[in-house]
């Protein structure tokens, strides 16, 4: 299976973000003729204001995001992993949600960003995601021609008992749309991803926004990008270089059973399963 990554420079406009999605997707099709196209995390808005993240957000399934992914699906008979968008939740906030489309444009999956990016930047600066979106608590897989495909979305790399819960439902290929920011990105995103993707044994990929878009103060933030594919050795076998374009590589099913034959890690494990007996602590 093919799979291209779309990177993108998502801003504050919804119109200009499709616009922007479907052009980036249209060239890698003609380019690449993959399999699959997948999207940046909130890929529909990015930036601007609580309330104008809501204002713009998508009403429910089938609102304009959702049809400009599911409608790529249909034209080009490909599978679409919409990355992530945002989608009209309660009290004002939203839901950080990826939608995943056959080549027929048939809705297969949802999932819904589990951990909230709530930090503080080495400059200083407060990121502050759960303020305007609410988190999902499922986790999500789904089969793709045979292939068991798993769910994550940015800030979730950080968590890695959410790949060995995705590894342990059988995923091969787990996707991670992400925004990471550019100072955390040079230093963490690649050696976090190349890390998941050695201990599940899966192929992991992880398409990014890149450049510049403002906030609700008006300030200017910058995400990372470098769009990346590393398969189940860890190796980075495509990645995109910056500003916003797209890149691809190819799954092998037989290379994900090759490393996992060699390191047969899944069936080792100890922690977290049943094998494992509950220790209580003398009194």
């Amino acid at each position: 299976m093919k799979i291209a990554l779309l990177q993108m420079n998502s801003v504050a406009d919804v119109d200009g973000n499709i616009k922007q999605m479907t052009d980036v997707a249209e060239k890698a099709v003609a380019s690449e003729r993959p399999d699959m196209l997948v999207t940046p995390e909130v890929w529909n808005w990015y930036g601007g204001s609580k309330a104008e993240k809501f204002a713009n957000a998508d009403d429910k399934r089938g609102g304009r995001s959702y049809s400009a992914a599911q409608a790529l699906a249909k034209k080009h008979k490909v599978w679409v992993h919409a990355g992530s968008l945002t989608e009209k939740a309660s009290g004002g906030k939203v839901s950080n949600v990826t939608y995943v489309f056959n080549r027929d444009g048939k809705e297969v999956a949802r999932y819904c960003k589990i951990h909230m990016f709530d930090i503080t930047a080495p400059d200083g600066a407060r990121y502050e995601e759960s303020a305007a979106v609410l988190p999902g608590r499922e986790i999500v897989t789904y089969d793709c021609e045979g292939i068991t495909v798993g769910c994550a979305i940015c800030y979730d790399l950080r968590f890695p008992e959410l790949f060995q819960a995705l590894a342990m439902r059988g995923a091969q290929v787990i996707m991670l749309p992400a925004a990471f920011t550019q100072q955390t990105g040079k230093d963490h995103w690649e050696v976090l991803i190349r890390a998941r993707a050695i201990e599940t044994e899966t192929y992991m990929v992880a398409a990014a926004q890149t450049g510049a878009y403002k906030v609700e103060d008006g300030s200017t933030r910058l995400t990372y990008g470098h769009s990346l594919i590393a398969d189940p050795w860890g190796h980075v076998i495509c990645k995109a270089s910056d500003g916003v374009g797209f890149t691809a590589g190819r799954v092998d099913t037989a290379y994900i059973e090759k490393c996992r034959k060699l390191i047969p890690v899944l069936e080792h494990k100890v922690l977290g399963t049943p094998a494992m007996p509950v220790a209580v602590a003398a009194e």
